[in-house]
Order: structure tokens, then C-alpha cells, then sequence
């Protein structure tokens, strides 16, 4: 069977899955699928997202991050709002989460209409989390232990594109750190436990800054 390219889509990844399983397709895989899918569409679907909702620029601190602004009245950035990023790990799930910098420390607390905040609102509760993949470390683990090329691909197309997402936020924000494993991090440490591998110790344990 022919194999798959190294740009396939998330459509062409499920069809290789179904061709491999004569159309059998575990339940686990379409869960870990659905999940990649909603956070391919992030910027594209009508519901409103942590991601999305970070580019708007209505909650930008204009004052604090300095701007231009021209004849027409357009409003120009002159200095990026600073976050820092952190890949997050739990049994089941992945989360990219994100963090002002505020005083050169990431927030970790609700502020609101501060002037050394970037942004006039931040509520860690609604805004902290930009996205998860649901069922991913479950999915990551069945992989490992009897999965197939598809399978294989999915995990490396979820990488590539929650790195894709981390270029995109770049190019509006300073991103000053990203903390934490990404998913081919990740993926490389549980491999090297292998054939006993744990998943325990590559797990997020609380940040004392958030207690």
C-alpha cells in the first residue's frame, strides 16, 4: 500500500487509517481526530476560542505596547505584546497555554486595566488555555504500544500543526519562552522508556506560581 506523504491532510491521514483497518476504525482514533480537526479550524469556525479571541486586538493595551497611528486613522503596533507559552500534559489530554508577561513575569492571576499589562483584560480562567486535543496522551500511548502508519501519522500531523499555530501566534506576539515538551518532545521521551515505558514522570505537575 502506497504510503503516505509527509504533507498529507488530517482527511488523507483517516483515509490511509481506514484503508489499513478495511474500515474498521478505533474509537480512540476518532476521538484523538475529532479533537485535531476542531483545533484545525480554530481561526476558521464561527465559535469563538482563547486562540482566536487573543488576535483581538480591542483588548490590546495600546497605551503600554506604544502605536502609531496614520493619515486614515489606522492603528500600528509598534511594540508586540510579550507572552510566554507552555506545552501542557495531563493522562488524557494536550493544552497549549499562554501567559502575559507582566513586570518580565508570566500572570497567572485575572488583571484588569493594568498599564504594565499588554492586554486591557486577562482572565486566567477563559483565556489561559488557547486550545486542547482531547485524548491525544491516550491516543499517543495506544500508538506506541499497537498502532499502525496511520496512527503514527496522526501524532506527527498534530505536532505539525500546533506548531504551525505557535508560528502564526509569533508573528503578532513576542513569545519571550515556551516551557514544557512539545509533542515530538514528548513522543521521544516516552519512547525511550520503552519496552516499560511510564507516562508519569513526562506529566505536568502544578506550577507552585499558581497556587
Amino acid at each position: 500500500m502506497k504510503e503516505l506523504p509527509i504533507t498529507a491532510s488530517l482527511k488523507e491521514i483517516t483515509a490511509y487509517k481506514k484503508k489499513l483497518n478495511w474500515g474498521d476504525v478505533p474509537a480512540i482514533y476518532h476521538m484523538a481526530a475529532s479533537s485535531i480537526s476542531d483545533m484545525d479550524g480554530i481561526l476558521t469556525h464561527g465559535f469563538d476560542s482563547a486562540y482566536k479571541q487573543l488576535f483581538e486586538k480591542s483588548n490590546w493595551n495600546y497605551a503600554f505596547l506604544e502605536t502609531t497611528a496614520n493619515n486614515h486613522g489606522n492603528v500600528k503596533v509598534t511594540q508586540k505584546p510579550k507572552i510566554a507559552l507552555r506545552h501542557c500534559y495531563d493522562e488524557q489530554n494536550y493544552e497549549l497555554h499562554c501567559y502575559p508577561i507582566v513586570k518580565g513575569e508570566r500572570l497567572y492571576t485575572p488583571l484588569s486595566k493594568n498599564a504594565l499589562c499588554p492586554f486591557v483584560q486577562w482572565s486566567p480562567e477563559n483565556m489561559q488555555m488557547l486550545f486542547r486535543i482531547s485524548s491525544l496522551i491516550s491516543f499517543i500511548v495506544f500508538t506506541f504500544k499497537s498502532g499502525d502508519p496511520a496512527d503514527l501519522a496522526l501524532i506527527k500531523y498534530s505536532h505539525k500543526r500546533v506548531q504551525e499555530l505557535i508560528a502564526q501566534l509569533s508573528q503578532s506576539f513576542e513569545i519571550v519562552d515556551v516551557v514544557g515538551y512539545s509533542i515530538a518532545d514528548f513522543c521521544k521521551e516516552l519512547y525511550r522508556g520503552k519496552p516499560n515505558f511510564t507516562i508519569a514522570d513526562l506529566l505536568d505537575t502544578p506550577d507552585l506560581n499558581t497556587e
